[in-house]
């Protein structure tokens, strides 16, 4: 058996743990961080998402942090040396001739200015002539800041580089059991390695709920993935990724000229047998958006299919911030689909809480706590953005009987 003593460990090497332990060793060389990952770092959702760092559209309570992981992507190549394809495209939240769509739109430019992102609301005449290419849409909410970047290449890079500042990252070790004894975690892993730390973070994605019950909280992970495509490469002129508010279809374009695709409703995943099926028919009903959308797009050629083991809880909000059951816990995960983007800005709040005990972006409405007070509601995207087993799975957890 080998034991290891580190200041904190981090269950989960995808995005937010190995953002965060490069953010400890950057905010503290002294400080001994160790990730554990079960299979290889960004394998998992990180890896496989849209590759979207989008600020619009999202909750208000996630936009300070939405805006903070914006400044840290900004510098990428100062903080890792790697730049992953990191193009700031700009993004349009898109609304079809349909009043509550409108109004969703209107509600987001609203909500990201008063935040502090600059947005531009414009109608299809101002679509027609900055996009021309663009069809079908009476309305978006313009924000030229918003990005896109290549997630395949992105954790590995932050890993690469949370190494050279001193990380640990043990791969292709997974962790079968953890608890507190004193004021020290034991973590128990693959190979017959044992980890003793003063503080554990819980970054474990769709896997998170396991780790969260050794020390008896919960929260109502539902794994899901959208169906997502990539077509063959066709001359480069979509420069924004775009959005359709009702999320039929999503997509944005590479400079070498392939284009990326996503669309809902959402699929089951099986964090089990670690497979994210997609249904064929979900990719012809995508590609018939993406068409009238994108007429010029016709004879463009489906180059591969895949999915992702990704977390969802009923409110569409992740749960970030210490543990209500164990001091030094944190946990940070049920991302919901949305946390490519947020990851810098993650790993900075949680080297806050690690360091200094508390962060000055708001958490308060990411507890882990709300599931156990019932204060959690059901978010209405449940209703229309995943497919109908997962939306009964999301309401019956008792701690998430409100809609929103």
């Amino acid at each position: 058996m080998t034991v290891l003593r580190v200041n904190t460990a981090i269950v989960g090497g995808g995005l937010m743990g190995c953002w965060t332990a490069l953010m400890l060793r950057r905010r503290d060389p002294g400080h001994c961080v160790c990730v554990i990952e079960k299979g290889k770092v960004g394998a998992q959702a990180s890896g496989v998402n849209y590759g979207n760092l989008r600020i619009q559209g999202r909750h208000p309570g996630q936009l300070p942090l939405s805006l903070r992981a914006a400044s840290l992507w900004e510098r990428l190549p100062d903080l890792i040396g790697e730049g992953c394809e990191f193009d700031a495209t700009g993004h349009l939240y898109a609304a079809r001739d349909d009043a509550r769509e409108i109004a969703k739109v209107e509600t987001a430019a609203r909500q990201a200015s008063e935040a502090g992102l600059a947005t531009e609301l414009l109608d299809a005449r101002a679509l027609a002539q900055r996009w021309p290419w663009l069809n079908g849409f009476s309305m978006a909410s313009w924000s030229p800041r918003d990005a896109i970047a290549n997630p395949r290449l992105v954790t590995p890079a932050v890993a690469r580089a949370a190494r050279a500042h001193g990380a640990l990252i043990h791969e292709d070790t997974a962790v079968h059991g953890a608890a507190r004894t004193g004021a020290v975690f034991r973590i128990d892993a693959a190979g017959g390695l044992t980890i003793e730390a003063d503080t554990l973070i819980n970054a474990a994605g769709a896997w998170a709920p396991e780790v969260a019950g050794w020390f008896g909280e919960g929260a109502p992970i539902v794994p899901a993935g959208p169906p997502q495509f990539v077509t063959d490469a066709v001359p480069y002129f979509i420069r924004p990724s775009v959005q359709a508010v009702d999320g039929t279809v999503i997509f944005r374009q590479v400079r070498q000229g392939h284009v990326v695709v996503a669309g809902y409703p959402r699929s089951p995943s099986d964090p089990v047998a670690n497979r994210a099926p997609v249904d064929a028919r979900k990719i012809v009903n995508a590609m018939g958006h993406l068409l009238r959308a994108v007429p010029a797009l016709e004879g463009a050629t489906l180059l591969r299919v895949w999915s992702g083991i990704e977390g969802y809880l009923p409110d569409m909000l992740p749960v970030i911030g210490p543990s209500g059951t164990t001091p030094r816990l944190v946990h940070a995960f049920g991302f919901c689909g949305h946390g490519f983007q947020l990851a810098p800005g993650v790993g900075d709040v949680l080297a806050d809480l690690v360091l200094e005990g508390s962060s000055r972006t708001p958490l308060d409405r990411f507890s882990i706590g709300r599931f156990a007070d019932g204060s959690a509601e059901v978010a209405e995207h449940f209703t229309r953005e995943f497919d109908r087993s997962l939306q009964v799975q999301a309401v019956a957890h008792p701690g998430a009987q409100r809609t929103r």
